[in-house]
């Protein structure tokens, strides 16, 4: 039996602008632990609304939502962020580094935050991933200093650092050149075949969902693949 990381069940959405408008209708899927995942769809099909919703930052809906197994309605706003730091890896498509810290000080700020380990353990772990995704001699830079592939990857080493169950990507290689994007579906591959990590993407890329483990394809607010 595979571990369920993630399970919608029945999620609908409304929007209130001026008028009722549904943006998702009675969405379900579920992902197992391990599982590489691309979501894909048209712009306007509901894609970064409903990862909203599946990574908690959006609790306004019908249906239910579990992570782990379990339901995460109901929670108040605290229970949520927590959840979300502990059990949820992001990765944008813009990096969100803070500049003015190092590379290992950016990586290490979600393992501070959790308050989970000892400053210096997560210093620790920060450098253990930093260096898993080849970067470890980044790590006293400035994160000014790197270039837009390398923040990239920072921000990946950031979205690993508490052992997330699941990492969520949105339109991760969105900014990126060829290149820069090829090495971060490599990572991201590498994660699901080498360390079991499970992976949602969303992305418009088709050659990137093509490569992943399987395809959500969503037109209209609904799931049709």
């Amino acid at each position: 039996m595979n571990n369920i990381i993630l399970e919608a069940r029945n999620i609908n959405k409304d929007f209130y602008d001026p008028v009722t408008f549904r943006v998702l209708t009675d969405v379900s899927f579920s992902i197992n632990k391990g599982d590489f995942v691309s979501l894909t769809g048209k712009s306007g099909c509901g894609k970064s609304t409903l990862l909203y919703i599946l990574s908690t930052m959006d609790s306004d809906f019908e249906g239910e939502l579990l992570i782990d197994n379990e339901p995460v309605s109901n929670k108040k706003e605290a229970q949520l962020a927590q959840i979300r730091n502990e059990k949820i890896g992001f990765v944008f498509q813009f990096h969100y580094l803070l500049n003015e810290f190092s590379v290992i000080k950016n990586v290490m700020l979600p393992g501070l935050k959790l308050n989970k380990y000892e400053e210096k353990e997560v210093e620790h772990r920060a450098m253990e991933k930093l260096t898993m995704l080849g970067i470890g001699h980044l790590a006293l830079k400035k994160a000014h200093q790197v270039s837009g592939g390398e923040k990239q990857r920072i921000a990946i080493a950031r979205a690993l650092i508490n052992d997330p169950y699941i990492i969520m990507g949105d339109e991760p290689t969105g900014n990126l050149d060829k290149k820069n994007s090829e090495l971060v579906y490599d990572i991201f591959k590498k994660l699901s075949d080498e360390y079991n990590q499970t992976l949602l993407i969303v992305t418009h890329d088709q050659h990137f969902a093509e490569r992943t483990h399987r395809i959500i394809e969503m037109e209209d607010g609904k799931i049709i693949h």
